[in-house]
């Protein structure tokens, strides 16, 4: 495996334990504690997955969410919260999260989680190459 996740924390010892269990799965980690960079992470480097919390000093997490899938809507993000509700987890699924997760984090949950969206992510990479691949068989016919 060689895809990248990017972790996005304003708590360093979420960002480590992430970072820890993440790479034991096999995943290259980033790590950031603010939105604004986490922008430019994405930007720069293409993180097939972002973790994403949604309390952050400065640009907050749903901001940060509605500037990456805007700019980079194949990126999928998982959003984080501590303090959590309905109301906020619906919205950030209408910002474009694939998900949202409750802290405190069962580590368990969390890998089962990047998981399946990056399985997600490989489902919809090889969908464009068979794609291509029977657009071009066509095209030569």
């Amino acid at each position: 495996m060689n895809e990248t996740i990017l972790v996005v924390d304003d708590e360093v010892a979420i960002c480590q334990s992430l970072k820890a269990i993440l790479e034991d799965e096999g995943y290259q980690v980033l790590v950031t504690g603010s939105g604004e960079e986490a922008v430019n992470i994405v930007a720069e480097e293409m993180p097939q997955l972002v973790l994403l919390d949604i309390w952050l000093p400065g640009m907050d997490g749903l901001d940060t969410l509605k500037t990456i899938h805007a700019a980079h809507p194949n990126v999928l993000v998982i959003m984080m919260s501590g303090h959590g509700n309905i109301e906020t987890a619906v919205k950030a699924t209408k910002l474009g999260a694939f998900d949202f997760i409750e802290k405190p984090l069962s580590l368990d949950k969390v890998i089962i989680l990047v998981n399946n969206a990056l399985n997600v992510v490989r489902l919809e990479e090889e969908n464009i190459r068979l794609k291509q691949k029977v657009s071009h068989q066509y095209e030569l016919t």
